[in-house]
Order: structure tokens, then C-alpha cells, then sequence
């Protein structure tokens, strides 16, 4: 996809930051001028020739991205006035939610002074996914803990994918973007380490027209704690996925024949907590911003 009515000017300032290691180049661009192309993200997101990411993250308001033509409409329930963000992944494509993502930018937007927090600390993003409200419990330069109201899972059924030799069965999440989240039984955390997940993944394409994420999780534990490992449809693994950590919880408290719980989602890059009730969900975690720059043309 090309912003037609952007352009590339001649220096961008950039956030680098993560969430539990799944890492943004995030651009501070309140004028949506940056034309960010499919080729553009890429040579961004390349850890060898760029700055590294699993994604890129643009700043700019949901009025400016309209006008600028990079968003067609509003998404559900967005407002014009308030920040919205423009995702992609590494390899350049378009993704509707990324939970590590907007706990990202609600620091990034904290950190940089473009929202001033009220005494419970929410305010709400715009996403492809709908408008999400989030809580910054906490927040420096560098660090900061962030609550994202991720909305309700929406299971839609059991499927399978193939990766490498290993086939794994799964329950189907949509959390605003496609997740298949399969709790394989008696799996344990240094089992789950030994698996292939970061080989290619295959999958049913009449299930997930849009291609699919997948998480492989071991059984909820007597502490309420389960270990995820992520391939991430458009990256391949990374370190952690926030939309994917809601789905897992959702399957493993489905797996232990519970509906709704918290439980603490132990990713390769750290731990988030995920509370699933009643037609909703919340995903809670840290914030770091490491390095602050400017792209030169």
C-alpha cells in the first residue's frame, strides 16, 4: 500500500521501544508525511540494514491519517481527535491490532508530552481493530506499565496448522486480527523451547483467508500461569504478541475448562498478566523505550 498523498522528507524522528521484546521502530509523524511503502517498512524493520523491528508504528492523529489518505474511513468507534496507530508488520503488510503495540505508543505518547493524564490515567488509541482505552499505571522517559482494554475474544472454532513435522491443533481466536492458540497437553516450558515455531507455518486457507497467528502453550499451571511461544503471521517468531497472549489465555482457561480468569502469560521476552471476563479482556505489561534518533534520506 502507497500513501498517495505523502511523501518522504528529508530527516523523521524515530522512538525504538518494546513491549516484552516484541520491538517498534515507532515514528513520530503527527503530519502523516512519511510515505511509508511496503519497501519502506522493510528496510526500517531489517535488523541488519535498518533499525530493527518486529513492526512499524506511525504517530498521527485519526483526522490527519484520513486526510492524508492512508485510512480509506474511521474504524469503529475511533475518534478523529485522538492518536492513532498506523501499524505494520516487518514485512510491510497492514495489521489491524498489536496489544505489545499499543502499550508502546500509549508510553510513546505519555513519554513525548502529546497526552497529559488525567488522575486514573486513560485515555483512548485508535486502531484498524477499533477504538482501544488504555491505563498507564505507571511511566518515565524509559519505563512505564500499561493496560489495554483489548475488547472481547471471539472464538471461532478448532482448526490446525503444520509446522516443520509438527502438527498442532488449536482453538481460533479473533482478537481483531486472526490467531490459532493451541494448548498442547502435558507440553512443558523447556519442551515448548525445543519446538520448530520458528519454521514456516501452513495452514487452512478457507479457515484464515488472512493468514493466521500461532500460539503454542503449555497447560494453565496450579499458579495460573501458562508459557507461549508466538509466530507471528507477516514476521515469523517473535519475542512476544499481545493480541496472541489474549488468545492463548483464552485457550488455556478454555483447555482447563474455565471461561473467563487472569493468567500470567510467559513469553520469550518477559511476562504480561491477561484478565478474560465476560465479553471483554485486559492485557497489562510493560513499556521500555530504549533509543530515540533521526532517519536521514
Amino acid at each position: 500500500m502507497s500513501d498517495s498523498h505523502t511523501h518522504t522528507p528529508a530527516s523523521q524522528s524515530f522512538i525504538k521501544a518494546h513491549g516484552t521484546e516484541n520491538d517498534f521502530v515507532v515514528l513520530l509523524d503527527p503530519q502523516a508525511r512519511f510515505e511509508l511503502t511496503d519497501d519502506v517498512v522493510r528496510a526500517l524493520a531489517d535488523r541488519r540494514a535498518g533499525i530493527g523491528g518486529d513492526g512499524v508504528i506511525r504517530v498521527a492523529t485519526a483526522k490527519t491519517l484520513i486526510e492524508q489518505g492512508v485510512l480509506r474511513a474511521l474504524p469503529a468507534d475511533c475518534r478523529e481527535d485522538e492518536w492513532f496507530m498506523d501499524y505494520r508488520n516487518a514485512d510491510g503488510s497492514i495489521a489491524e491490532m498489536c496489544g505489545n503495540g499499543v502499550r508502546v505508543f500509549a508510553h510513546v505518547l505519555v513519554a513525548e508530552g502529546l497526552v497529559e493524564l488525567d488522575d486514573a490515567g486513560t485515555f483512548g488509541i485508535g486502531t484498524r481493530a477499533g477504538r482501544k482505552e488504555v491505563t498507564v499505571h505507571e511511566s518515565t522517559e524509559r519505563h512505564a506499565v500499561v493496560s489495554v482494554q483489548m475488547g472481547g475474544p471471539e472464538v471461532m472454532g478448532l482448526s490446525t496448522v503444520q509446522v516443520a513435522d509438527e502438527r498442532f491443533a488449536g482453538l481460533a481466536v479473533d482478537m481483531g486480527n486472526p490467531h490459532l492458540a493451541a494448548v498442547v497437553p502435558q507440553l512443558t516450558a523447556d519442551a515448548l523451547n525445543e519446538l520448530p515455531i520458528d519454521q514456516p507455518v501452513t495452514w487452512d486457507p478457507e479457515f484464515f483467508p488472512q493468514g493466521v497467528n500461532l500460539e503454542v502453550v503449555t497447560p494453565l499451571d496450579s499458579h495460573g500461569a501458562v508459557h507461549m511461544r508466538v509466530h507471528e503471521r507477516g514476521v515469523g517468531e517473535t519475542r512476544s504478541c499481545g493480541t496472541g497472549t489474549v488468545a492463548a489465555a483464552v485457550a488455556a482457561l478454555a483447555d482447563s475448562g474455565a471461561v473467563t480468569g487472569t493468567v500470567l502469560v510467559n513469553v520469550p521476552g518477559g511476562q504480561v498478566e491477561v484478565t478474560v471476563s465476560e465479553g471483554t479482556s485486559v492485557l497489562k505489561g510493560p513499556s521500555e523505550i530504549v533509543a530515540r534518533g533521526t532517519l536521514v534520506s
